[in-house]
């Protein structure tokens, strides 16, 4: 294994390992974090597990301009926005159903994080080249046959230690292989597969 992919697998590793230890959401957060996880019916929101990961990776990129594509009701938004909170950086989120977005957004209104977490309604491919880059975090939970055209829409907007996480690529991987060999096979990153949940998340960094 390359020495690269080794240093990679010690921080998803590490990562994986703290993310129990992350609970400073408030008693309203966490309040409305169940209340989605009770009402999204259609799992479309990540676990807990993922949630942690995503609010502990944030934090220890430092991430400062981050992008999410597929908000579904705002969960991820809401844990992505916690760990932006601690940054003092700022997230987008858009959903391409306008009323899973009002939801969403009344969701990080609730979690006290709209100062912190904008959510858009709308085609993240016409949407994504509107907004200000670069992304130093980027979070994908959208139709999983387009991943590999988003790894291209926003790649090139990411600066060299920019993030990118991706979901469900253990339990959907069928349904994104070209996506994973980009990530996999990409001179410009380095990659690598953790699961806090059982569903999988690629974590790849820019190298340049």
């Amino acid at each position: 294994m390359a020495p690269r992919l080794i240093s990679a697998l010690a921080i998803a590793v590490a990562l994986a390992a703290s993310v129990q230890s992350t609970v400073a959401q408030t008693a309203q957060q966490q309040s409305v974090l169940q209340q989605i996880r009770q009402l999204d019916r259609d799992q479309l929101s990540v676990s807990e597990e993922d949630g942690r990961f995503l609010r502990v990776t944030v934090v220890s990129s430092g991430a400062r301009r981050a992008l999410e594509i597929g908000g579904a009701y705002g969960y991820s938004a809401i844990w992505i926005g916690l760990g932006l909170r601690e940054t003092g950086g700022r997230l987008t989120s858009i959903e391409y159903d306008p009323a899973r977005a009002k939801i969403a957004a009344d969701n990080i209104r609730r979690a006290g994080l709209s100062d912190v977490v904008t959510v858009i309604s709308g085609d993240a491919f016409q949407q994504i080249p509107k907004l200000e880059g670069p992304f130093d975090f980027v979070f994908l939970d959208a139709w999983k046959r387009d991943y590999k055209r988003f790894l291209d829409l926003v790649l090139p907007r990411m600066p060299p230690r920019g993030v990118l996480v991706a979901h469900n690529v253990v339990n959907k991987r069928a349904e994104m292989g070209d996506f994973l060999d980009a990530i996999l096979q990409s001179p410009e990153l380095v990659s690598t597969i953790v699961s806090p949940s059982g569903e999988g998340m690629s974590v790849s960094v820019k190298l340049r």
